[in-house]
């Protein structure tokens, strides 16, 4: 599995909770696209919709620009491909207070593309901040074992 693209976004403003691996459907282009990374997941977030999931927000810019349809949409809606059993779960769990289904990766697995959501909660400042620090306290535990060698 190759990593395409990563929400870093969400790992710092959320607390994931569970993660699903589901399909996406997509155009041609947008495959070729996004498979030479062109794909930002900043924004995005999914929601269920008549008992389908639904990528938002995700920009993913056409392969050729020049060579795109006049109507393409690069933050168009997109379809998440999940089973209905999970779809049931994503309802009942994203209806608590508070829980968003966000984009964390997206990667390809056996030639397909595939996107990793995750159930998850915002954090507080408070909680930011303990992970910013933690995030410098590492780095200078890091910094000093490389001064040793």
């Amino acid at each position: 599995m190759s990593d395409l693209a990563l929400n870093r976004r969400a790992y710092f403003d959320y607390e994931i909770l569970e993660t699903h691996e589901a399909g996406i459907e997509l155009r041609g282009f947008e495959a070729k696209a996004i498979k030479t990374g062109r794909i930002n997941l900043a924004g995005a977030f999914a929601v269920i919709k008549n008992g389908e999931a639904w990528l938002l927000n995700a920009t993913i810019p056409p392969y050729q620009p020049k060579n795109a349809p006049p109507d393409y949409d690069p933050t168009r809606s997109r379809r998440l491909l999940l089973h209905k059993s999970e779809i049931k779960e994503f309802i009942g769990k994203s209806a608590q207070k508070g829980l968003t289904i966000v984009p964390l990766k997206v990667y390809t697995k056996h030639n397909r593309i595939k996107v990793l959501i995750g159930l998850a909660r915002h954090k507080k400042s408070k909680d930011k901040r303990e992970t910013i620090k933690k995030r410098e306290t590492q780095r200078e535990i890091e910094r000093e074992a490389k001064k040793e060698f």
